[in-house]
């Protein structure tokens, strides 16, 4: 039996952009989760595994990720905080967890370039936050990178 070009395209894996993204959102979900549940990280792994959409994103990237952004929560906040008009703690939780994953890989993960880091934050608030609360974490982000990674930053 041969085998049709439509058949390959359907078996094929999507890009490992598309699954990194897919694990931002999952991370977005788990982080948020944990910030209005506080639950443990292991059972929100285990909750994120229940995902229908899990399947599709990068495993690694999303345990690297949840686990980095649950381990420097402080670090990332105190950046955070330096860059943004009001108190922390008045930040909606969905924009506050994006700036939370975005500045991590900014700070934490130089594989990711900075702008890419910044996009993918910005379409996480466009798909999850605010009317216009994409606005809000471009800005901000951008004052995260010039300050993580000075070098790329001015290159542009």
């Amino acid at each position: 039996m041969s085998t049709t070009n439509a058949e390959i395209r359907a078996v094929k894996k999507p890009k490992v952009s598309q699954n990194r993204r897919k694990s931002r959102e999952l991370v977005l979900k788990a982080v948020y989760r944990g910030m209005i549940n506080a639950g443990e990280i292991k059972q929100i792994i285990l909750d994120a595994q229940d995902d229908p959409e899990y399947n599709k994103a990068d495993e690694a990237y999303f345990k690297h990720l949840l686990e980095g952004v649950t381990g420097k929560i402080n670090e990332l906040d105190s950046q955070i905080s330096t860059f943004i008009d009001r108190k922390i703690e008045d930040l909606s939780p969905v924009e506050h967890a994006i700036l939370r994953i975005s500045s991590f890989e900014l700070m934490f993960d130089m594989s990711i370039p900075y702008r890419v880091a910044i996009n993918e934050g910005v379409e996480l608030a466009k798909l999850y936050g605010g009317t216009d609360g994409h606005k809000y974490i471009n800005g901000v982000l951008d004052k995260v990178a010039a300050v993580a990674r000075p070098q790329e930053f001015r290159r542009v």
